[in-house]
């Protein structure tokens, strides 16, 4: 029975770069640009106040500068509305501050009802930067080297919700578990938002967000395709995997380690190694996930190459 390998999906980080840097067009390197320039407090437009000197009579007199009018809530709120719009972005705004400008383009701090915040940039075209993708990048990039610098980040207390609005794309995209766990990961090859999750004491997954919906992998399938889940141990792979048995002749089988083998017409692949010598069993299961039967690795040399990660004496006769 022919076996058809999963094939490999490579993440690209976003890499923190300085508000003045220019040149680069890629959106994820761009979207931890730091704001620089002029502080400037919520609800105020300007730094502080400039100060003049005038010379008079052999004396150095100090005169201050009259500062700007500041920028009412309302006002700052229209301008990043303004800014929503312009950038084609869909938000229920909520929320709205000034941080400051980078050159002479306003941003702002932008919070959504029931969905991520961004950083706006009003400059020319508009820029629009998810919370979400920032605070991955950041913690990526501090991973690296705690010292980092990781730019301009979402603060408002209304953009910490990473877990929950993850969580929910999650749940939107057929995950049944616990989300404990959340955050942007990177871009993959064909430049689409991907998202990892990790499960209270289950299998977690990865997102992709593509434009006709989202993309649904759980870790053992992450896995098989050279990538790495941080927030899913093995034992809760493991775990989640002797679930599927259950009801099966191999529901006695204490799964130690799990591989995707692959998959073809007939549904998906998989071997388990159990924890007593010498036995593992592959496992046919339907697109629901739903263990359809199984194999003792005995009797498996032909599906898909046999079991590799067992190490069984071939039964008289090979597979039923």
């Amino acid at each position: 029975m022919a076996v058809v390998g999963a094939a490999v999906l490579a993440l690209g980080v976003a890499q923190p770069a300085s508000a003045q840097d220019g040149g680069r067009s890629d959106e994820s390197s761009r979207a931890s640009g730091s704001v620089s320039g002029e502080s400037v407090l919520p609800g105020r437009i300007g730094g502080g106040r400039d100060q003049r000197r005038t010379r008079g009579n052999g004396r150095t007199a100090a005169r201050e500068q009259a500062a700007p009018p500041a920028a009412t809530p309302e006002e700052i709120r229209a301008a990043a509305q303004a800014q929503l719009t312009a950038a084609n972005v869909t938000c229920e705004l909520t929320e709205a501050t000034n941080p400051g400008k980078i050159g002479e383009a306003a941003v702002y701090e932008a919070a959504c009802a029931n969905t991520e915040g961004y950083i706006l940039i009003a400059s020319t075209p508009p820029q629009a930067f998810g919370c979400i993708e920032l605070a991955g990048t950041a913690a990526i990039t501090r991973s690296r080297d705690p010292n980092a610098d990781v730019g301009q980040q979402c603060v408002l207390p209304a953009n910490q919700n990473t877990l929950a609005v993850i969580g929910g794309w999650a749940r939107t995209a057929g995950a049944t578990c616990t989300v404990d766990e959340a955050q942007a990961i990177g871009k993959s090859d064909d430049n689409n938002m991907v998202y990892e999750v990790g499960c209270a004491n289950d299998n977690g997954y990865w997102l992709e967000k593509l434009a006709t919906g989202w993309d649904l992998k759980d870790c053992i399938q992450v896995t098989s395709m050279g990538g790495a889940c941080r927030f899913t141990t093995a034992e809760e792979k493991n775990n989640s995997f002797k679930a599927k048995l259950a009801g099966t002749d191999a529901a006695g089988c204490d799964v130690s380690e799990v591989r995707l083998m692959g998959s073809n017409g007939n549904g998906s692949f998989y071997e388990a190694k159990c924890a007593a010598e010498g036995q593992g069993y592959i496992a046919r299961l339907n697109n629901e996930g739903v263990t359809q039967q199984v194999y003792p690795c005995a009797t498996a040399q032909s599906i898909g190459g046999g079991c590799t990660l067992t190490t069984a004496a071939p039964a008289a006769g090979g597979r039923p």
